[in-house]
């Protein structure tokens, strides 16, 4: 092949390039070019022959180099000759040859990309690195929760206890009612529970990874009937026995977790939970896992043949507790309004068999109180 452009071939002892039309032989894998110099055999000879030298490169000895929108090929070591090529057609045609041939890498194709297409792939790669911050390391750090062992949530559970004594008073009597009543239940736990009663205005109940369940005064007094106990019981059970909350702080210490892990430094992965055991109280569960404790609270009522309304009639007090509606898409929780229709849904879907109970009714009536 002969390339139709000329180059530019540096001798490497004279400082004056020499212009050159260079061949590639792709049978041989070389590429050949000659240079024309004057022969001077007698000095007092008034014009001197022209004599041509041809030079021939095996493709295999030659170094390549990009050099923005140059090819340069460089040959020898004492001296070092070198060619450059400016011809666009003539360093595709070679790049084609070293490619078909083995002797252009991966690496080196990206090289002769253009600058447009680096600074796209750049782009690319530093969405799909932020992409993966965001999504991909908070899931994979959820999913490594199995290999947290489960001693790791008793160690939260009771330095939040230690540090924050629950926000509020505990009534100690009222808890021990509570436990009572949740006794009297069948709650599948995975692991032992310990209910505590808080005294607060404020209608909320939380799970804390230690099986610590956590439920105020203000949400107590709200409640009009002990199946919206049982519900709202089963659905904290359900967060322990799925361990939501060491999921969800996982999913948020996520890159602080993922550099500990990488360094092997398991202390630090437990020293990290420790400093932000704060944050289980105000913890927001994703829109999975609230619907995860629904379904699983709800199968909780069902076996206990509670009606299963309870939980209906909960939701309900809470969100008018909660009257500021958000798109679902917005909010760290699933909407009450369609948790409510999910509850209707699962209620209609068949027959449930409930009994009354008494004594969850007196013990119900106590708490009230």
């Amino acid at each position: 092949m002969n390339t139709s452009s000329k180059s530019v071939f540096y001798d490497g002892q004279s400082s004056v390039p020499k212009t050159i039309d260079i061949f590639l032989d792709s049978n041989k894998g070389q590429i050949s070019f000659q240079i024309e110099s004057k022969s001077i055999e007698n000095e007092d000879e008034a014009s001197f022959p022209i004599v041509s030298e041809t030079y021939t490169w095996l493709i295999n000895d030659i170094e390549f180099e990009h050099r923005s929108t140059a090819l340069f090929l460089q040959h020898g070591e004492n001296p070092i000759q070198t060619i450059k090529i400016t011809d666009a057609a003539s360093i595709a045609t070679i790049n084609q040859f070293r490619k078909a041939s083995g002797q252009l890498s991966w690496y080196q194709t990206l090289l002769q990309k253009p600058l447009q297409f680096h600074v796209f792939l750049a782009l690319f790669l530093l969405a799909i690195i932020g992409l993966s911050y965001v999504y991909m390391l908070p899931w994979v750090a959820e999913k490594s929760v199995a290999l947290i062992p489960e001693s790791y949530d008793d160690a939260l559970g009771e330095t939040f206890v230690d540090e924050n004594s629950l926000f509020g008073d505990s009534q100690i009597q009222k808890t021990k009612l509570l436990n009572d009543f949740a006794s009297g239940l069948q709650l599948n736990n995975k692991k032992k529970l310990n209910f505590k009663v808080i005294d607060s205005e404020i209608m909320n109940a939380y799970a804390l990874p230690d099986g610590t369940i956590v439920v105020y005064t203000g949400i107590l007094k709200e409640m009009k009937s002990y199946d919206e106990l049982v519900g709202l019981l089963g659905h904290e059970v359900a967060h322990v026995n799925n361990r939501h909350s060491m999921k969800m702080l996982c999913r948020n210490l996520s890159g602080y977790l993922f550099i500990s892990t990488v360094l092997g430094d398991v202390n630090g992965v437990m020293a990290i939970l420790g400093d932000n055991v704060n944050t289980l109280q105000s913890l927001s569960f994703s829109r999975e896992f609230e619907r995860e404790a629904d379904e699983e609270g709800f199968a909780i009522v069902s076996e206990n043949q509670v009606n299963p309304k309870g939980m209906v009639t909960l939701f309900q007090r809470l969100e008018k507790e909660h009257s500021i509606d958000m798109p679902e898409f917005l909010s760290t929780h699933p909407v009450t309004k369609d948790r409510i229709q999910s509850i209707k849904k699962m209620i209609a879907s068949k027959n449930h068999v409930v009994q009354d109970n008494s004594s969850l009714k007196i013990l119900f009536e106590k708490l009230k109180k």
